[in-house]
């Protein structure tokens, strides 16, 4: 079939996109290299559609189908959207996408090159043609084209040789691709998805979760944008999560369960009634969880897979959570955290979470008892802050503690709450003993990077405290402002102030932060201090094992971005400093700077991970893991590139 026919097709509504398909990934270059195959009459592939009834077709966007049989896209997607946003200048009724990946595409009638319009290096070239502007006038409005050229003394002898390339560059709507079709009533979602998986194994395949969504989006249409607008309400908060976790939440309100399959059977009031209370537990659980745990952005929100579970149990409790339960619930989710109750298998730590809730024996008790049992104990030692780098586990245990106390700035000696306002006053991490001085003195990285090194002040103060050690700099802050250390769990020996006593200094301040995590805990459980019994928390030791992770500020923002390019390629973001853990036992094992443990197409690709600064035993750890590991930002963009967007189903 012509591609100006495919074009006009999808104009009627006769042909379109399922439901199931994600949005448009490609970029400028990969369409700028479409179109040069093209005017070369290179081979670009054919195209696989799916012919179904329009009556039961569950299709992407608000345009209309045809009525009868109409044609959904299986495999072809990017290559038409691409095709028709330059050829009629505007996106596809079906597109979700950023359409400057198409806009402004130029062809160079002397070179003939294609690039995207740079009006520095074009502006003056007449030679550079607006390949949308060609189409839209079409042979017809050829003319006008050769009139101005003709106009120019420069390229009048060359008009003929440009009067081809105009033509078959118009003609690039003429080519012809072969077109599968797959039909036949026993052609279930189910096996179509199958084979859109099939035939896509270089491209973007459908998670469960993706498929799960598609079920739902047959019979409710806007149940994707719904939920995408909900995802990004949570985002403009500081907390990046997506459509997979939310239906995780959806899932166990409806069904009890966190397996994907148990939707299989609601319909669309079902899912629109799920989503509706589920929005509305999330929305409470992360208030309590900023509120109460101080625990208010992403690097901080540890154990995210223990919020279907307490959306379950706050959708059990209609009246409501007194302050008992509230606490008890938040005591768990924190624990569960701290733990890495969630860093195993997802749904089948789920699934026995829920469980516990359920029967006339079940509860918040029962919840907690298995949280017990499965860790060995829940009391905080001294040893479980032996961790070190912004992605320790009990990195989010030294922020939750800062919030929910008096700790307070040593510059102005306010509390450190999270109403603060200005750009100064946002948090930072900093070191206590400066990182270059401990260096000098021949410290390990692990040791300079220690938690019990950490604390959060605003940023201004972070500034002008600066590298000063603090033997010279904590006098100061104490005659100004009495209490704001111990605020912060400093031990008020002098002694220990002085950098030859450092490692003194680590071990005393653990001790503190120990101490006041149990205390925070303890005032969680409102007496009920059975669960924080001395003597039944494993040995310490199992953290201070712990290899990898971010350590400092510059690094966390340089993964950041990377992870924000990611997901400007439709991508998933990945997890900032993954916690790896031993699969059994929950114990710690490995900081991760930025995973995707489910692979940039998860459930169906392998797990990558961009280790920046680490050493060869964390990438040793990684690789043994399973993890394809990436050193470098920009290697790990190639690979992007070149092995995810340019394999992308076209």
């Amino acid at each position: 079939m012509k591609i100006s026919t495919i074009l006009d097709h999808i104009d009627s509504g006769h042909m379109a996109l399922p439901e199931f398909q994600r949005g448009y990934v490609w970029n400028r270059d990969q369409v700028r290299g479409l179109f040069d195959s093209m005017y070369r009459r290179h081979p670009v592939g054919g195209l696989l559609v799916w012919a179904t009834e329009a009556k039961t077709a569950a299709h992407r966007g608000d345009g209309p189908i045809a009525a009868g049989i109409v044609k959904l896209l299986l495999d072809g997607q990017q290559r038409m959207t691409s095709l028709y946003g330059v050829v009629r200048g505007h996106p596809p009724k079906f597109f979700d996408g950023n359409p400057q990946a198409f806009t402004g595409l130029r062809f160079h009638l002397g070179t003939e090159t294609f690039a995207f319009y740079q009006p520095i290096k074009m502006q003056d070239d007449p030679l550079w043609i607006d390949v949308t502007a060609l189409m839209q006038a079409g042979t017809a409005g050829l003319g006008s084209f050769v009139a101005k050229l003709s106009a120019d003394p420069e390229q009048v002898a060359n008009v003929g040789d440009f009067v081809g390339r105009l033509s078959k560059l118009l003609s690039i709507t003429d080519i012809d691709l072969h077109i599968e079709e797959v039909t036949g009533a026993d052609k279930t979602l189910d096996i179509v998805v199958d084979i859109f998986n099939r035939v896509n194994s270089g491209g973007t395949k459908l998670s469960k979760g993706d498929l799960a969504l598609a079920k739902i989006c047959a019979e409710w249409p806007d149940a994707r944008d719904t939920m995408k607008a909900k995802i990004k309400d949570w985002s403009d908060a500081g907390y990046h999560f997506n459509i997979d976790w939310l239906l995780r939440s959806v899932n166990t309100i409806l069904t009890g369960e966190a397996k994907f399959s148990y939707l299989h059977d609601k319909d669309a009031i079902d899912i629109q009634d799920g989503l509706k209370r589920s929005s509305k537990h999330i929305d409470t659980s992360l208030n309590l969880i900023a509120g109460r745990l101080g625990l208010d952005h992403d690097q901080v929100f540890f154990g995210r897979f223990g919020v279907p579970v307490m959306v379950r149990y706050m959708d059990k409790k209609d009246g409501g959570l007194d302050a008992k339960e509230r606490d008890k619930l938040l005591f768990w989710f924190a624990q569960a955290g701290m733990w890495g109750r969630f860093s195993g298998s997802t749904e089948t730590v789920i699934d026995q979470d829920l469980a516990a809730l359920e029967g006339p024996n079940g509860g918040l008790d029962a919840l907690i008892e298995q949280l017990r049992l499965w860790h060995g104990g829940l009391r905080v030692e001294p040893g479980h802050f032996t961790g070190w780098s912004l992605g320790a586990r009990f990195y989010p245990v030294l922020y939750m503690l800062t919030r929910m106390g008096e700790a307070s700035d040593w510059g102005t000696g306010l509390p450190l709450k999270a109403n603060m306002l200005g750009k100064m006053s946002r948090l930072e991490v900093h070191h206590i003993f400066p990182k270059a001085q401990l260096y000098k003195r021949e410290h390990r990285r692990a040791d300079v990077n220690a938690l019990a090194n950490f604390c959060f002040l605003t940023k201004d103060t972070n500034l002008n405290i600066s590298d000063r050690l603090p033997e010279d700099y904590f006098p100061e802050v104490e005659a100004k402002h009495p209490g704001a250390l111990a605020s912060q769990w400093i031990p008020m020996d002098p002694a220990l102030w002085k950098i030859d006593r450092y490692l003194d200094f680590l071990e005393a301040r653990k001790t503190l932060l120990a101490a006041e995590a149990n205390r925070r805990f303890e005032e969680l459980l409102h007496g009920d201090t059975q669960w924080l019994a001395a003597g039944t928390t494993p040995p310490a030791a199992t953290t201070s094992g712990t290899i990898g992770g971010i350590t400092s500020e510059a690094e966390e923002q340089e993964l950041e971005t990377l992870n924000q390019w990611v997901e400007d390629q439709g991508l998933p973001r990945g997890l900032v400093a993954f916690d790896y853990a031993d699969p059994d036992t929950g114990a710690q094992k490995a900081v991760f700077d930025l995973a995707w443990p489910e692979g940039l197409q998860p459930g169906l690709t392998g797990p990558v991970v961009v280790l920046l600064n680490e050493t060869a035993e964390v990438l040793a750890l990684a690789s043994s893991a399973g993890f394809r590991c990436f050193t470098a930002a920009a290697e790990f963009q190639a690979y992007v590139k070149t092995e995810i967007l340019n394999s992308e189903a076209a």
